[in-house]
This record gives structure tokens, sequence and C-alpha cells, in this order.
């Protein structure tokens, strides 16, 4: 019973040790410690568990748990500056002719105004607001998905939407997402998660564009892991000890 108690008091603290410091390591803990390699892998394991700290590789990093997101609308006046970055780096690896799923949310619509004037492209997409704009551009043939409206991210979501999405390939998908971390992708509107699940699954490359706010947080549905990710575009504000964990998982990470 003494040995569960001071177990437990040293996973506290190394879990308050982790907010304080922004990222620990094994060989800091067993310094600190006194503790073997594989005890102190074992506390990190059981914290990561819990849901208190991000597990990276050779350590940890504190984990932060996503507000729930505002409505689109509201949406689109923050992070502006970095979110225009963001779109016209995930535009210039767009090619001319290539087949393009584009997302919904803030982010991707600011790719799709980067993207109105290359070429003979295809373009499927679930969002509304990226119908809205692409819609008279003469030289994108644009592919609607239907489904049931969600009105504060005007996307389209639920099982037509996922039949349709079924059905489609793209040569790359660019999407948004409310928290990703280097274990996974997280969102925060659970009848929303099929949807994004079958987006997932239909692109040969996945790119998600997402500010540096977006980066080491965690919101309640968990979609998938991080290795269904390729390319990471994000701003220079990012905590570079975060785009170094999302590289050593196999990512490219840009920095707009």
């Amino acid at each position: 019973m003494h040995e569960k108690v001071l177990q437990e008091e040293r996973r506290r603290a190394i879990a308050r040790w982790t907010r304080e410091q922004g990222r620990v390591t094994i060989a800091e803990i067993r310094a600190r410690f006194g503790v073997s390699e594989a005890t102190a892998r074992r506390d990190l394991e059981a914290l990561a568990r819990a849901g208190l700290i991000e597990r990276v590789r050779g350590g940890a990093l504190p984990r932060q748990i996503a507000p729930p997101e505002p409505p689109f609308l509201q949406r689109q006046h923050e992070q502006s500056a970095a979110k225009a970055r963001i779109a016209e780096v995930a535009a210039s690896l767009v090619e001319p002719g290539e087949t393009v799923f584009l997302g919904s949310g803030t982010t991707v619509l600011e790719v799709a105004r980067h993207l109105q004037h290359k070429p003979g492209l295809t373009v499927i997409t679930n969002s509304l607001p990226v119908l809205n704009l692409l819609a008279s551009v003469p030289d994108i043939t644009l592919v609607s998905l239907g489904g049931v409206l969600r009105p504060k991210e005007l996307s389209f979501i639920g099982h037509l939407t996922e039949q349709a999405l079924r059905e489609m390939r793209a040569q790359k998908v660019i999407m948004g997402i409310r928290g990703i971390t280097p274990d996974e992708l997280t969102n925060d509107y659970l009848p929303e998660t099929l949807t994004d699940r079958a987006i997932l699954q239909m692109g040969q490359q996945i790119f998600i564009v997402a500010d540096h706010t977006k980066l080491g947080a965690v919101a309640p549905v968990r979609l998938a892991s991080i290795d269904v990710v390729d390319v990471l575009i994000t701003d220079r504000a990012a905590d570079p000890r975060l785009v170094e964990a999302f590289r050593a998982r196999g990512l490219q990470v840009l920095l707009a």
C-alpha cells in the first residue's frame, strides 16, 4: 500500500513537472526521481492513458484540452493572418489538373481562395462556403457532396455524405482539425466523426492545415491516429518541441 501511494505521488509530480517544463525526457525523470528506465516508461504510459500528458518519443509533453469550437462565421477572424499564410503554402502544393478534396473550416476556405486560378482542378467538397466560392470558377470541376447540413460549421455530414465519399478518390485531401498531437487527431463533434474518417480514407495524401493553437490540443472525440497524416502545415508560432515531435512521427511539417 505504501509503495502504491509513493507511485501515485511520483506520477502526480511528473505530470505537474511536465506542465511546468513544457517537455520532460525519460532520462530527466530517472535522474530526478531515482527510478529505472522501465519504471519511468510505465509512469508516462499511465499518465498518458489518464489524459494528463502527451506521450512522445523519449519523454512527454503537457496535454492541452481544446476548448469548444466557435461557429464558422465567428472563427473567420481568428488567427486570420496565420491562416492566410498556411493556405498559400497548402495551395502551392496542389498541381494543375489534380483532384483535390477540400474539407470544412475557415483555413480550408482560405486554401480554396488560393486555388481559384489554378487550371484544370477537380474539387470535391462537403463545405457550403467552398461551394459558394468556387461555383463561378469556370476552369474548376466542382463536385458537391450531399448530406445533412451542419449549420454551425456550414458543412454536409452524415450517411449520404459518407456514401458519396466511398465512391470517390482524390490525390490530395486538405482538411482542418480541432486538435492534433503527435499521437492522434481529435475533433469536438461526435456526429461528424464517421464523415471525417471517410474523408481520410479517400485521399492518396492527407494534408492537415492547422494554426499553432491546434497543435498539442486534444478535443473530446478521437478521429484517427497521427499515422494517417502525410503533411502538417502550420504557422511559425508553433512550439518547436511539438514540431520536432511531429517530425519524429514521420510527418512532413511545413511552417508558413
